[in-house]
């Protein structure tokens, strides 16, 4: 196992995303995938919000000349600046989340990637009971999942830590949740940010849920690149070998000190371990 490929990708929106987006790069692509590649990442997450925001032919001629591949689409630009969600009690909003992430779904699927469900799922709080979300959830859950299967799409449900969402915030909890609604087709998509906030051990649950991973997102303690906080990543990264897993690891960081210094920093301390 410890010849393994761990692949690394960098997530950036377009411009125009909100500054509560956890990306580096808020430009066309056209200037941050040259950008990205040179550094010597192997591919890029793309935070969008609608299908709209990306040309597809242009986007698979830049990803061909660059090299890139498209690991994920990340969908929390749907709760933050859609404002709607699956959790929603209003019919007409959760509507609109499914229609916004359906056409995210589409996007993947020319992508030959996953799909993302963390923030978009929404909350507890303003939507009823805790049963009441988490059936409605479940319940778009089950369509989004038919929907991304008919698209060769995986989906992966993201543990987010509970000052963002108060929702399924440790992989415990997002495991027991995928398995009381029979959600088979869902992976889990630990984030090792809001891990060192919600679960025991950042390493114990990547090994104790190993055969639940579809991909993980590296932040360090401050949200900044890894190497810029506290989080051992020589441990977690040993113990996800250990756990078998060969896929992506996505690096979703905020810009500091500055966009190029963030992407450079992370992928030059990230490298000396994969």
């Amino acid at each position: 196992m410890g010849t393994q490929k761990l692949r690394l990708a960098l997530t950036v929106a377009t411009p125009g995303a909100l500054p509560s987006a956890f990306v580096v790069y808020r430009e066309p692509l056209t200037i941050s995938l040259p950008k990205i590649a040179d550094m010597g990442y192997d591919g890029v997450e793309l935070a969008l919000l609608d299908r709209s925001q990306v040309d597809l032919p242009e986007l698979k001629r830049l990803l061909s000349a660059t090299g890139l591949s498209v690991p994920t689409v990340s969908t929390g630009q749907v709760f933050a600046a859609g404002r709607c969600s699956f959790a929603a009690g209003d019919p007409a909003t959760r509507a609109k989340a499914e229609t916004l992430f359906s056409g995210l779904i589409d996007i993947a699927a020319e992508l030959g990637a996953m799909i993302n469900v963390g923030r978009v799922r929404g909350s507890v709080e303003g939507n009823g009971t805790r049963e009441e979300v988490e059936a409605r959830v479940a319940d778009s859950l089950v369509r989004m999942g038919e929907r991304a299967k008919n698209a060769g799409v995986v989906m992966v449900l993201e543990p987010v830590n509970r000052y963002e969402i108060d929702l399924l915030n440790s992989c415990a909890e997002a495991v027991a949740f995928l398995d009381c609604f029979a959600l088979d087709g869902l992976r889990i998509m630990p984030d090792v940010f809001h891990m060192n906030i919600e679960d025991p051990s950042i390493e114990g649950s990547l090994l104790r849920f190993s055969d639940r991973l579809g991909y993980v997102h590296f932040a360090d303690s401050n949200r900044h690149y890894p190497g810029a906080g506290h989080l051992d990543f020589s441990a977690i990264i040993s113990a996800l070998r250990a756990s078998g897993y060969n896929g992506w690891i996505g690096a979703e960081i905020l810009p500091y000190p500055d966009p190029d210094s963030a992407a450079r920093g992370a992928v030059e301390y990230l490298r000396r371990y994969l």
